[in-house]
């Protein structure tokens, strides 16, 4: 696919944020404990990366754990955390022989050390200048990324090293999980649900948003396909008029 703008429509979008929700849902209306739902969701995470890299995408977002999500059954997150770990240690080889960057970002200060240990190693495994970034969010929440960016600016106040009135909000756009990277152009949201619930909230300001029906379990190629043909159909206008955008495109 091309990635060439035209009158507002990115062929490709650049950087895909995916929830990936209905895991349990679909484990349940298959009599299963929730935990099969997420083992079953590992191959719709290898379907997507597939595509997405084949379709010439440059970043993808996975929300794989909120910071909400510590709520759930202590079995559930156990079970939840073994997964991630054997993921790490199992899929960071692959990755870098496909020329995949690891990223992780969310509050890490909460997992077992182990896990946290794991995370830096794949993300060693697969450092370097690769085609394609994955990143994984996971302890993360949009609030805590916002919160932790303000945060990161205050202490420049601090310091003395920032004045109040220089904050803008480019910078503290940089001080975000994901600040040296493209904005999300494109969001979907699996399992029938509408809202984003906690996810990137400061970076989907202007991102178009893909609701599908489809558990996360069967959101497999074709799937992913026709979201990425849908973005190609829409016309990104950022506040201006189709006619200014096209006339932008005309230039």
């Amino acid at each position: 696919m091309d990635k060439t703008s035209r009158g507002g429509q990115l062929a490709v979008p650049r950087h895909v944020a995916i929830i990936m929700d209905g895991n349990n849902r679909w484990a349940k209306k298959r009599l299963l404990p929730g935990v099969a739902g997420h083992k079953a969701g590992v191959d719709a995470v290898r379907a997507v990366i597939e595509v997405c890299a084949e379709a010439g995408v440059e970043v993808l977002t996975l929300f794989a754990f909120s910071s909400e999500n510590w709520q759930r059954p202590a079995d559930e997150v156990g079970a939840l955390m073994e997964l991630f770990l054997g993921a790490l240690r199992r899929e960071a080889k692959k990755l870098n022989d496909n020329g995949i960057s690891l990223r992780i970002i969310g509050d890490r200060s909460r997992f077992h050390p182990e896990l946290q240990a794991a995370m830096r190693d794949a993300e060693a495994q697969t450092a370097g200048d690769k085609r394609f970034i994955l990143q994984i969010a996971a302890n993360y929440g949009g609030q805590w990324d916002i919160a932790q960016a303000a945060q990161r600016l205050a202490r420049e106040v601090q310091g003395g090293h920032l004045r109040p009135e220089d904050i803008t909000p480019q910078l503290l756009q940089g001080c975000l999980a994901t600040g040296d990277l493209p904005l999300p152009d494109l969001c979907i949201r699996t399992g029938g649900e509408h809202r984003i619930s906690n996810f990137l909230l400061w970076q989907l300001a202007y991102s178009e948003l893909y609701f599908s029906d489809l558990f996360w379990p069967d959101f497999k190629h074709e799937a992913m396909r026709k979201a990425l043909a849908d973005f190609a159909k829409r016309q990104r206008r950022f506040g201006k008029t189709s006619d200014q955008v096209e006339a932008e495109a005309r230039a």
